[in-house]
């Protein structure tokens, strides 16, 4: 690893600065990914002469390439960072992620904008380290409330990447992958000159690919019982999540008959109700609770939440379930602390990236099993007209997720 990337920061920073600088980094990451959705499709499209069919068939192509990358690729960088430390691996796919968006603001072919997606994949794959960061500097009881925070900057960098690349793509559509550029950029360099070490010398552990591929890290998982049953938990959790992306926007102007601005304005205030409840409500309902009851009251609040949307006979009853949905965001935090706990400081990398590989699992099934699982409940051939028969999916998905989080968390 280079030598210029692991000196002139402290290896145990105070926890609260190396909280703050971790956060500051997953908003940068996310921002920079934000930017470039609203323009990629269209781009994809002008390089198809303007064939929006075979133009939507690349671009899935696309997103299912980037998901296999990050299911490949995290575990990797997870153990990467157990050997070398968490700011060499961070700073590195800063690097890496900012020059791969300037070879897609330059790529002069369909082809190399494909190799350009397939190379942030794999750069983006830090995020299991910045999970690692998290883990290493915050107090066991607190990384419930940190994890929460985490959330949080995922969500504000994801709400303002959009706007910020629409605005851009508006003047030109290469543009925002300039934009994304210069904001990997210099996260890169704001992390190179502030970001301190957070795992010292003596709690590394030796780079080994039986723990660094995808196989190799999730058997880790497997080394306890309640590691186990949590991650199993949490990789349901992420399942039911894609149902959003996947259909809402296709189930909202079905049956509401609802266009882009109404759709634009409600996820944004699914997105808004989210950070804060991630942002405001963890830490203290976690000290009143408890994590294993916040786990299993932030899953039931989402499955209830799926079960409104779902059934929801018009869109004010729709909208209710937005605030009860919010309080889904209890679960990840508290699931992410539980799981911590149950591996050394020296293995807190492979956790991420073993984590992030079932994250990348569910990403690959999900768009699928919820698209055709919408279609087969409005089709002219379906039994009963049930559009919101993916959210009910969902919610069955969340009640096993809190069935296998309350017997994985039993006291033993």
């Amino acid at each position: 690893m280079p030598y210029f990337m692991n000196q002139a920061q402290p290896s145990v920073p105070p926890r609260h600065a190396a909280v703050f600088f971790i956060l500051v980094t997953v908003v940068l990451d996310m921002l920079s990914f934000g930017i470039i959705i609203p323009v990629l499709p269209k781009l994809v499209e002008e390089f198809l002469g303007g064939d929006t069919a075979q133009a939507a068939e690349i671009y899935g192509l696309m997103t299912t390439s980037w998901a296999l990358m990050q299911f490949v690729c995290s575990p990797i960088q997870g153990a990467l960072s157990d050997r070398f430390g968490r700011r060499p691996v961070v700073l590195l796919s800063n690097l890496g992620l900012g020059l791969d968006f300037i070879l897609m603001a330059l790529a002069p072919s369909l082809s190399w904008l494909f190799a350009g997606r397939v190379i942030s994949g794999i750069a983006s794959s830090s995020f299991s380290t910045a999970g690692a960061y998290i883990a290493d500097v915050t107090a066991p009881e607190k990384r419930a409330a940190a994890f929460g925070l985490m959330g949080v900057s995922f969500g504000l960098g994801f709400v303002l990447g959009p706007a910020v690349g629409g605005l851009l793509g508006a003047l030109d559509p290469r543009w925002p992958f300039w934009g994304a550029a210069a904001t990997s950029l210099l996260n890169a360099c704001y992390g190179f000159f502030v970001l301190p070490e957070s795992l010292p010398l003596d709690k590394r552990a030796p780079f080994r690919w039986q723990r660094a591929n995808p196989a190799g890290a999730l058997i880790l998982l497997r080394s306890h019982h309640e590691l186990f049953g949590l991650a199993t938990a949490n990789f349901l959790m992420n399942l039911a999540h894609g149902v959003l992306p996947s259909v809402a926007v296709l189930y909202l102007g079905y049956r509401y008959g609802w266009g882009p601005s109404a759709v634009g304005f409600t996820l944004a205030a699914v997105g808004i109700c989210a950070m804060i409840v991630q942002g405001t409500l963890v830490r203290p309902i976690t000290a009143k609770l408890g994590e294993r009851r916040t786990l299993l009251t932030g899953l039931l609040c989402g499955a209830t939440g799926f079960a409104i949307y779902g059934l929801a006979p018009t869109p004010f009853v729709y909208c209710l379930g937005i605030p009860v949905m919010a309080f889904w965001g209890l679960a990840g935090p508290s699931a992410q602390g539980f799981m911590t706990r149950r591996v050394s400081a020296s293995e807190q990398g492979q956790l991420q990236g073993a984590i992030a590989s079932l994250t990348g699992i569910a990403g690959l099934i999900g768009p699928t099993l919820f698209t055709q699982t919408f279609a087969l409940f409005i089709g002219p051939h379906a039994d009963w007209n049930l559009p919101g028969a993916p959210y009910l999916l969902s919610t069955g998905l969340l009640l096993v997720s809190a069935g296998t989080a309350w017997r994985a968390t039993r006291a033993r």
